[in-house]
């Protein structure tokens, strides 16, 4: 199980600092801890002072664009820092570390977070995927998804450790270095796709169909791939034969008036803005997500979207 992982981790030690081939863990248990924690800590520095250079250095990849670019935005808005701020707390952390040789590294922290405290009902985890690019470098949370208790799957184990699967695997129905492209080719042609229904698939592309058009207002949307340096996929081998995968992809939004209009924008969006709007406006979100991949000849529903976080980047009138 994973949890006997994190046992084995502390009885191991170290990672050799240059064990380029070697395949070993790929953070200590007291590494992960170490790291959780810094995140932690200037996350809520930053929310607090509504200031993105306060957690700049614990952050990357998609979650990176997204918190810098929510905090550039709170600094604008609200320059006297967050009113409404309440501490994160990340508790009950497993982490899910592989083994795998060379660089980057990575692991996952499997946490509990007081944001729903009180709630009846909600028994959330939240997943932080944590990345390393090499000795000298320090480790940043490049993804994070929130999944209820009952679907973070049982992981696979080999040689004491849990399971990396490689990008171009061929042993998933689809190998996790194409899921981006995928993806955002799905988004804009439908179709036959792997992509099993849901919010983030068929009805997200249907409700983009309704708001198209409208009078006096076209919406028109482009979807990117995202999958190079921190925002490459990192997939963990699951019990069934399959695996958990995080990655990222890019979306567009421009919208444009009729003469004489302009598109609405509110303020936290203007605090992006470039340029000056005069009857368009285009939005670029990020978005993060994690998603279940079936076993190699799964041919319907080969991947089930489990979480997705995203938000906008940035803004360009025109």
């Amino acid at each position: 199980m994973a949890a006997a992982t994190v046992v084995a981790l502390t009885a191991s030690g170290c990672v050799t600092v240059h064990g380029e081939t070697a395949v070993v863990p790929g953070a200590t248990a007291e590494e992960a801890t170490a790291a959780l924690t810094g995140f932690v800590t200037a996350f809520n520095r930053a929310d607090k002072a509504n200031d993105p250079k306060l957690d700049a250095q614990q952050v990357t990849g998609p979650l990176g664009a997204i918190n810098q670019a929510g905090l550039k935005s709170k600094s604008v808005t609200q320059p006297e820092g967050n009113p409404e701020h309440k501490p994160l707390e990340l508790r009950d952390a497993r982490f899910l570390v592989p083994r795998k040789a060379g660089w980057p590294r990575w692991f996952v922290a499997d946490t509990d977070a007081n944001r729903d405290d009180g709630t009846p009902g909600a028994d959330n985890r939240w997943l932080v995927a944590f990345v390393r690019n090499g000795p000298d470098q320090d480790w940043k949370a490049a993804h994070l998804v929130i999944l209820g208790r009952d679907e973070v799957p049982e992981f696979a184990e080999a040689d004491g450790g849990l399971v990396p699967v490689a990008a171009g695997s061929d042993a998933l129905a689809v190998a996790p270095g194409e899921l981006s492209e995928r993806y955002a080719a799905y988004l804009k042609d439908g179709g036959t796709s792997p992509f099993a229904a849901g919010a983030h698939t068929t009805e997200w592309r249907e409700k983009r169909a309704r708001v198209a058009q409208r009078p006096g207002l076209a919406t028109q949307f482009l979807d990117r791939a995202a999958d190079t340096g921190d925002f490459a996929p990192l997939a963990l081998g699951t019990a069934d034969g399959g695996a958990l995968v995080f990655f990222a992809s890019r979306h567009f939004e421009r919208q444009t008036t009729s003469p004489g209009y302009r598109p609405k924008l509110g303020p936290e969006l203007r605090a992006l803005m470039k340029g000056e709007i005069k009857n368009t406006v285009t939005k670029e979100w990020v978005s993060s997500q994690a998603v279940l991949v079936k076993p190699a000849g799964t041919e319907r529903d080969a991947v089930t979207f489990a979480g997705r976080l995203q938000g906008v980047v940035a803004v360009e009138g025109s």
